[in-house]
């Protein structure tokens, strides 16, 4: 019998009743989520998608109770587990519920693990709080739990703190202490959104395995469409705080009924070929055109090689004070070992490509992007656009070329909070003469239509712009200085499935535009495909595939690239 037909034949383990959750403020109550019902049967997987801001992790919060003010949740809403009542229950009868009957994982872990404890001492703490239990036992149980989870040698990493695992050894510690009680219903919100493709998608076979052996019902949260079509049985799509589609989650990704989840499908990379406009309709494609760009001279025709990087290596060492090198000179202490994040690392941007850039967290990747960039300075080897090297020579070597510029994944991290965005993107151009100080305000503001950003914004300051308005921003600070090739280092990776595809028409209009060439740094392998014309593959700090975007990806040679290929999820297809 299918999950589907155990759950019309079956009591509803969770049901969710006209749950209006809002929040107080000075213009007035936000319904953040607005009637919202569905109900879920023992041992059901629910993927919960939409953009952000549509409600669907407050649904969340406020099934495990973790609504403070100024929100609430409105009499009449119903939330029922096991035909119990939850809304309206105290804090101490919330907390002997939460944790125990119901679960939740966090997309940070560090949201749930306290940087100051050992692994060992949180999971004891988490047993404690429902249960008598001797230190003795309940070390065992923390050692059985990572165990669950897959985390390598668990007698000797139990002892560890957060800071000594990976991101993806410290969402499995939230999993394995959201499984501790054996929770009837998990609540996993974006568990795998920062995570690498090969970690998650260990992570979403492991959830999936434990949901069948412990029969436990899972509401998975997620923008990733993909990601929930691989473990979830229904799928509800949500959109400004309403239920807009729900189904089974074949049905609803193959033949979605709701033009809103019609759009989500075909923003995604994998439903367009490669190079072709996301999401037409969304404006960025008819946004005005950028200034013109001042010709520089002898630039050698597009398709000939532009930037070489040659030989590049890149150390990291801890400094050695007065003390400790006397000590290592005299053999009495060891010097502290360097770690190579690019090691002896050649290649070749051509002048109007997009070269992509892949590989996992600690690849060396962004290391890689940065000495490209000019920003980070070479162990040994050499970096040259047109011929010229990219920084000085000496003892404290300097970019020396405008010609490079980078656009950082956070944008609100990489624009100055203080300064309004007029002048953020004023800045570079007036300090290197491209334009002069009268000349600047039109000058920036040719460059927000150009992005798509209504012109008069300029006075605003960055946190009054969403994250995908600060990351044309970022675009339009970076191409005012009219560069001819730009260092993207995942431009998209925290962005909504529609945000990321307008900034991807935007990459696609405006490199074709100005002849720019791109190094397109990411982990999301769709995305890549869809916009790099070749595809170089790091491992280590060494690049051990390269080639042309579809060869790799249809024959890909080396192991590594097999493995990366493989672990993408993939969003099923129609039945003819």
């Amino acid at each position: 019998m299918t999950v589907q037909n155990m759950a019309a034949t079956q009591t509803p383990l969770l049901e969710v009743s006209n749950l209006n959750t809002w929040f107080a403020t000075a213009r007035g109550e936000i319904k953040a989520v607005d009637g919202v019902s569905f109900s879920l049967a023992s041992g059901e997987v629910l993927g919960l998608v939409g953009e952000s801001g549509s409600g669907k992790s407050i649904t969340g919060f406020s099934i495990i109770g973790l609504i403070d003010e100024p929100g609430r949740i409105v009499e009449g809403s119903s939330i029922k587990l096991e035909g119990r009542e939850l809304v309206g229950l105290s804090a101490h009868e919330l907390r002997a519920i939460r944790g125990k009957t119901i679960s939740m994982v966090f997309q940070d872990p560090m949201m749930t693990l306290n940087p100051v404890l050992s692994i060992g001492t949180q999971i004891r703490l988490a047993l404690e709080a429902h249960e008598k239990i001797s230190a003795a036992d309940a070390r065992e149980r923390a050692i059985k739990a990572l165990r669950q989870v897959r985390i390598s040698e668990p007698e000797r990493k139990i002892d560890f703190f957060p800071h000594q695992f990976s991101g993806g050894m410290r969402q499995r510690v939230a999993i394995a202490i959201a499984l501790l009680h054996r929770p009837k219903l998990i609540i996993c919100d974006e568990p795998t959104t920062a995570l690498d493709v090969s970690i998650q998608a260990e992570i979403l076979t492991e959830m999936k395995e434990l949901v069948a052996e412990l029969g436990t019902t899972l509401i998975w949260i997620s923008h990733d469409l993909a990601i929930v079509s691989s473990i979830a049985d229904r799928v509800a799509v949500m959109k400004t705080g309403k239920i807009v589609e729900i189904g089974p989650a074949m049905g609803v990704l193959t033949k979605p009924q709701h033009d809103y989840t019609k759009s989500l499908l075909d923003a995604l990379p994998s439903r367009a070929k490669p190079g072709q406009l996301l999401l037409r309709g969304s404006g960025i494609e008819d946004a005005a055109p950028p200034p013109r760009k001042e010709k520089t001279a002898n630039l050698p025709p597009l398709g000939s090689p532009y930037l070489v990087i040659d030989h590049a290596v890149k150390r990291f060492e801890k400094p050695t004070g007065f003390l400790l090198k006397l000590a290592i000179k005299s053999g009495i202490a060891q010097p502290h070992p360097s770690v190579h994040a690019v090691s002896d690392v050649s290649l070749v941007l051509k002048r109007g490509e997009v070269l992509g850039l892949v590989g996992e967290s600690g690849s060396g990747k962004s290391t890689l992007g940065r000495m490209a960039a000019g920003i980070t300075v070479p162990t040994s080897g050499s970096i040259r656009l047109n011929g010229q090297p990219v920084m000085s020579a000496g003892r404290s070597p300097r970019k020396v070329t405008t010609r490079v510029q980078t656009i950082f994944q956070d944008p609100f991290a990489s624009l100055n909070g203080r300064m309004r965005i007029g002048d953020i993107v004023a800045e570079g151009p007036i300090a290197h003469g491209l334009v002069t100080r009268a000349e600047s305000a039109a000058y920036v503001q040719s460059w927000l239509a150009a992005v798509g950003l209504d012109p008069s914004l300029a006075n605003r300051f960055p946190h009054q712009f969403s994250g995908g308005q600060r990351q044309r921003i970022a675009i339009a600070r970076a191409l005012a200085m009219q560069p001819d090739v730009v260092v993207c280092d995942e431009p998209v990776a925290s962005l909504d499935v529609s945000i990321q595809a307008q900034i991807i028409n935007l990459l696609i209009r405006l490199r074709s535009e100005l002849d720019l060439s791109l190094i397109f740094i990411s982990h999301d392998l769709s995305v890549v495909r869809h916009l790099c014309d070749r595809v170089a593959i790091m491992y280590r700090g060494q690049i051990v595939e390269e080639g042309d975007a579809a060869a790799i990806y249809d024959n890909p040679h080396h192991d590594y690239t097999r493995r990366l290929l493989a672990a993408v999820p993939a969003l099923p297809v129609a039945a003819e």
